[in-house]
């Protein structure tokens, strides 16, 4: 999608500041003890108390309002009777429609208390890496130049990047062109980003995992040498100076 009028970036901010407010409020919730379906629910109740409606469901008819992955579940969990435990590493990923509109954004954290140093240079690395692909994601910038400093920061710091998980054009759709944003170089990737175009900026950073699998539920997308992952993500608009960030959190009115 290419925003060309007042209306449609009122729209993307509307449907961006509510799918932040969730993933924020679930992230919070993550602790001992709760189980991923309660984390679930509490998200339904939030799309709905603002008219929006969850994007997996409407456009998958996928079996949760959001995704949550714990552990070697990546993305695409579905929410259940996993309880949660110290040490599990969670990701919460919201997206959700509102008048014509669509964004997507995700968050991991880990269930505290967590006395493992790595998992916190993962999450550190993980964001740093979405960080890095959002300032360099203006208008006329190669996409291909972006996945190859976002590769290149991320092995810097140790870390690998999950190369068959991928940002996504995003916004009348939840997936639109491009259809893959790769956090490496691809040569043959040859997309110039335009002026006003809305993307969603994603990366996966693992301990040693460098693709994962789908799982037997049909839906779960997962590791399956015991890697550890963390991914965050954010919806934006690129302009010639900058990306405007839909998805930052504390944007919501009440």
């Amino acid at each position: 999608m290419i925003v060309k009028t007042e209306e449609e970036w009122q729209g993307l901010r509307e449907i961006g500041a509510i799918v932040a407010h969730v993933r924020d409020t679930l992230i919070a919730q993550v602790r001992e003890g709760i189980t991923t379906l309660e984390l679930d629910q509490l998200g339904g109740e939030l799309l709905a108390k603002y008219g929006a409606e969850s994007a997996p469901i409407k456009m998958y008819e996928f079996p949760g309002h959001t995704c949550i992955s714990v552990n070697e579940t990546v993305a695409h969990g579905i929410p259940g009777d996993l309880v949660l435990k110290v040490g599990d590493i969670v990701n919460v990923d919201v997206s959700a429609y509102k008048n014509g509109f669509y964004a997507d954004t995700g968050a991991t954290t880990v269930v505290q208390p967590d006395s493992s140093p790595i998992k916190q240079r993962l999450l550190e690395a993980a964001e740093y890496a979405v960080d890095v692909s959002i300032k360099k994601a203006r208008a006329g910038a190669k996409l291909n130049s972006i996945g190859a400093a976002v590769y290149r920061e991320t092995r810097k710091r140790g870390f690998h990047i999950v190369q068959n998980l991928t940002g996504h054009g995003i916004g009348r759709s939840l997936h639109e062109e491009p259809e893959h944003i790769v956090s490496y170089y691809d040569p043959e990737d040859k997309t110039i980003l335009e002026d006003g175009q809305v993307i969603a900026l994603e990366t996966f950073v693992s301990t040693g995992a460098d693709h994962v699998v789908q799982g037997t539920d049909g839906w779960a997308l997962q590791t399956t040498d015991g890697s550890l992952v963390a991914q965050f993500e954010h919806t934006v608009v690129v302009t010639k100076d900058k990306a405007v960030i839909l998805t930052l959190g504390g944007q919501l009115e009440e």
